[in-house]
């Protein structure tokens, strides 16, 4: 990087709106870019965190958010007013779903924040998860209408989808292809130059519609699959077929094969809220049904419903009731070394073992020791040698359970993930 580079960086004011899971890792790289960036977080505990260099994101360790706080490049503000005088906006904010129907609350706030602070020549750049069209028909009108600027003319709109993988020690925000787009040809260009300065590689499209549905595609895509072999364990274990054996022998295939595992349902920010968004897009602007995601929510939302009742199955060949049962829960969060617990499956299986009545105390490494959930006791460790436990349910795979440990207890168990191997007291879904 030249030094008439180094310095245009060093003078570009960044706004990444929302400091979670993907705002602080774009933060930090944009700092680690040369970037004077501004965290803008409305919670004003989680902002004063990151001040401190305190970090609740995983992928962002205490020592990366220290190093960038000391750069003095990087501080945060709880308040609209802070982020006056960006160059670029980058909008991370959640986007989840209300009653079945998407919440864009959140984007339609933090752009009518962002509006009136909007200059001419600036940028802003929409990566939150959203339907087709959300960009030009939502964000821009309130952009427009706060700033008294036009879109494409006195500034540069764009939508470039995340793809954060939490926990992911491979294909990171940095190594991932990142999808953008623009507006106009204008913003287009603005919005491929800035990140192909923070990532390897950009994949640049024709306009923000196509860009939004690669998003949903991508998710939808796991979704669906997820749901087929989920289906597919269903059925396979009634047949008396070990359908983890067939998946492995499949996966040999060199092509058209593309392997995904059951599990107890599917969580985080994506999954369970993407394919919805397209299908309820779907139906408000054709009227029409998307029934592959319909029939995909309904399968992977029931698995915490099927894990309870092969729970029950378990115990009863105990001669055990799941009433007054001691059951230990292996995770929680919805994916292996992660402490997200974002619409995890694994907290509705404990909430619904509980109203059976059986007493559930849950452990999982990664997660907040202040999560809670009513019912519930939490563990610091995994107590196996003490937990005097009827079952065992392998919820979430984490590396740092001490498997060959829970392998040689003498305890009945559920594992959910095929982690453990094949002995008389393992059963798998």
């Amino acid at each position: 990087m030249t030094t008439t580079e180094a310095e245009r960086r060093a003078s570009t004011t960044v706004v990444v709106a929302g400091q979670g899971y993907v705002g602080l890792p774009i933060a930090m790289r944009a700092v680690e870019a040369g970037y004077n960036v501004i965290g803008y977080e409305p919670d004003p505990t989680r902002a004063k965190r990151l001040t401190d260099a305190d970090s609740y994101v995983e992928d962002v360790p205490n020592d990366v958010l220290a190093a960038a706080v000391a750069t003095g490049r990087y501080r945060t503000t709880d308040v609209p007013e802070g982020c006056r005088g960006f160059d670029i906006a980058v909008i991370t904010v959640p986007t989840p779903l209300k009653d079945g129907a998407p919440d864009l609350s959140y984007i339609e706030r933090c752009a009518e924040e962002l509006a009136p602070l909007v200059r001419p020549g600036a940028t802003v750049i929409l990566e939150s998860t959203t339907y087709p069209g959300t960009t030009e028909e939502l964000l821009v009108p309130i952009l427009e209408r706060g700033s008294g600027l036009t879109a494409g003319e006195d500034f540069h709109v764009g939508y470039s989808p995340e793809r954060i993988d939490p926990g992911n020690q491979t294909w990171t925000f940095v190594t991932t292809p990142k999808v953008v787009s623009g507006v106009d040809s204008g913003s287009a260009d603005v919005v491929a130059t800035f990140y192909r300065t923070l990532v390897h590689y950009v994949v640049p499209v024709s306009n923000p519609k196509v860009a939004e549905l690669t998003k949903l595609l991508e998710n939808t895509f796991r979704h669906v699959n997820i749901a087929l072999v989920n289906e597919l364990a269903m059925f396979a274990g009634e047949l008396g077929v070990d359908v983890w054996e067939a998946i492995d022998a499949a996966s040999t295939k060199p092509f058209g094969f593309m392997r995904f595992n059951p599990g107890p349902g599917v969580g985080g920010h994506c999954l369970p809220v993407d394919p919805s968004y397209l299908s309820w897009r779907v139906k408000q602007t054709l009227g029409a049904t998307f029934r592959f995601v319909e029939l995909a929510n309904d399968i992977n939302d029931h698995m915490p419903e099927y894990v309870a009742q092969r729970v029950i199955l378990n115990l009863n060949r105990q001669g055990k009731a799941v009433k007054g049962s001691r059951i230990l829960v292996l995770g929680l969060s919805y994916k292996k070394n992660s402490g997200d617990v974002r619409v995890s499956p694994v907290p509705v299986l404990c909430e619904r073992l509980v109203e059976l009545g059986a007493e559930v105390r849950v452990c999982d490494p990664h997660v907040d020791p202040a999560w809670s959930s009513e019912g519930l006791l939490r563990s610091k460790g995994t107590d196996l040698a003490t937990s005097h436990a009827d079952l065992i349910v392998v919820a979430t795979d984490h590396d740092e359970f001490d498997w060959q440990c829970i392998a040689s207890l003498d305890v009945p168990v559920l594992d959910t993930r095929h982690r453990l191997p094949n002995t008389t007291n393992v059963e798998y879904i």
